[in-house]
């Protein structure tokens, strides 16, 4: 397919999946708030996937055979062989009388109810009970209550419900598995702007629009093809490891997210993009504050770190944190109001030793607050030199901020760049929205050929020598090394006061003749 066919098959796929949701949340309006009746979409969503995921599967499986899934199920001879081989290939398995369609026929005959839905739902999760799967399935539907007395007051009024929004999900006309567009992340930033105002005042920390995704995972692979594995230690809803997969060929996908909604999220987006259970783990669990010397992952290194942590997050900071290896190598911990710099220093702690490297979203507070950032700023620009590129994006560009953010691309083997950085102002690179600013793929190519080519362009880029760093006491505020000021053009006086004396005698005479005029009527 031409980049042209699937740039208009993914705007057609985007506009027809908005459709829905907005049907799909008029259903539900009167109900319960947006944050939680996204809960309920993405749920059916994925339950829609798994089940349409596993038909093509087993009719392509059983194809030569001349007989259906349901058919099949009734002999006892396929039964054990075809639960056994989607449970090696996928990790789960869904029986015929509990697919996605099987619950839109009841549907239609009108003989569905949402206990069955909740069956079908529990018979997912005890399919993977016992399997190397378990894990991942483990409480993966928890935040779609479907007993909640908010869909209804009784059986019946909460399977009629139900019934709207599974119809609405099955009108969606394009094939999950074969989706040009990011169903799942992008039903979520969907929903995350339609209901603004009960959906977080924080939830731009879970999700990331998908062209600064693709900026970050850019930048974090530039010259690479492959890596053996890629970590986010605060991956939301997975997407920005999915857009890493999408630029080189990764071995294994890590994440660690401590929101329990968007944790499941991470998970189903994996399964969805058709990433095989062996190849992801994604964990639930505090990054900084579990992921100390006794955590599962404490040994683990990346080659490929991508990020959008969340902003300016109170943490501890307690003195425990001072005989931890992650933190202790900068003599000072980052201030309790402050998180960002511990969220930097926990990804250069698990770096490869051998051409990692790190991409980041911050706040620009990181840039040039002093105390102890500034020690921890000074020690991996002068004591560490991974610093590779500074970079200023757009404001308003992410759910739940309207404050500029920060892109650093840091790299442990940084060659013949080791004796400078490389500041990029691309705060004016964006198209204006009514609610949100967008970041467009005109955008991201600018920012990444500024950073592939590294020459200054004026009013855009600098590349900054250690020596400037250092006069500037390490303080890294873009604007010290890229001026954008635009001076105003030379004032000329004299024709300005020729101007004005002509304009006072225009005026002067105007008056005379309104004078004249007034005298003869009398006014």
């Amino acid at each position: 397919m031409s980049d042209n066919n699937t740039t208009h098959r993914q705007v057609y796929q985007r506009e027809e999946l908005h459709k829905k949701l907005w049907e799909m949340a008029n259903s539900l309006r009167n109900n319960m708030e947006g944050s939680e009746f996204k809960n309920y979409v993405l749920g059916l969503l994925f339950y829609r996937f798994l089940s349409e995921h596993e038909e093509l599967q087993i009719k392509e499986l059983l194809k030569d055979d001349g007989i259906s899934f349901a058919e099949a199920f009734k002999n006892e001879d396929y039964v054990q062989p075809i639960i056994d081989w989607m449970i090696e290939t996928n990790g789960y398995f869904i029986e015929p009388k509990y697919l996605f369609t099987s619950c839109i026929n009841l549907i239609e005959q009108e003989k569905f109810d949402v206990d069955y839905l909740n069956k079908a739902i529990n018979s997912i999760t005890a399919s993977t009970l016992g399997k190397k799967s378990e894990k991942l399935f483990e409480n993966l539907f928890d935040d779609m209550d479907l007993t909640s007395s908010k869909l209804g007051r009784d059986v019946k009024s909460r399977s009629i419900l139900i019934a709207k929004v599974m119809k609405s999900i099955d009108t969606i006309d394009f094939e999950l598995e074969n989706t040009e567009i990011d169903v799942l992340g992008d039903a979520y930033e969907y929903l995350i702007g339609m209901y603004a105002a009960t959906a977080g005042k924080k939830a731009g920390e879970f999700y990331t629009p998908q062209s600064v995704s693709k900026l970050l995972s850019l930048l974090a692979t530039d010259g690479l093809k492959q890596t053996k594995a890629v970590c986010d230690c605060a991956c939301g809803s997975g997407s920005l490891l999915l857009q890493v997969g999408r630029c080189v060929k990764v071995g294994h996908y890590f994440g660690n997210e401590c929101n329990p909604t968007t944790y499941n999220l991470a998970r189903m987006n994996m399964i969805l993009h058709n990433i095989h259970y062996e190849q992801f783990d994604i964990r639930h669990t505090d990054t900084i504050a579990d992921g100390g010397e006794n955590s599962s992952s404490w040994e683990e290194k990346y080659q490929v770190q991508v990020a959008n942590p969340p902003y300016s997050q109170k943490w501890s900071a307690s003195d425990k944190y001072m005989k931890d290896d992650r933190f202790s190598p900068y003599g000072k911990l980052a201030p309790k109001s402050y998180e960002d710099m511990a969220f930097l220093e926990h990804m250069i702690f698990h770096m490869t030793d051998d051409d990692a490297r790190i991409a980041v979203l911050l706040p620009h507070g990181v840039l040039f607050r002093g105390g102890a950032e500034e020690a921890i700023r000074t020690y991996i620009v002068k004591n560490l030199n991974y610093l590779d590129a500074v970079i200023g994006l757009a404001p308003n560009c992410f759910y739940g901020t309207s404050i500029p953010v920060s892109l650093l691309v840091l790299k442990n083997d940084r060659g013949q760049n080791k004796d400078n950085i490389l500041f990029i102002d691309a705060s004016k690179e964006y198209e204006p929205g009514k609610n949100q600013n967008s970041i467009t793929e005109e955008n991201v190519q600018k920012i990444l050929n500024a950073y592939k080519n590294r020459k200054d362009i004026e009013k855009f880029c600098h590349v900054a020598s250690m020596k400037e760093i250092e006069e500037n006491g390490y303080n890294l505020n873009i604007t010290r090394y890229v001026d954008t000021f635009d001076e105003e053009p030379e004032l000329d006086l004299a024709e300005i006061d020729k101007e004005l004396k002509e304009a006072t005698a225009e005026r002067d005479a105007l008056m005379k003749e309104y004078e004249k005029f007034a005298k003869e009527l009398g006014i």
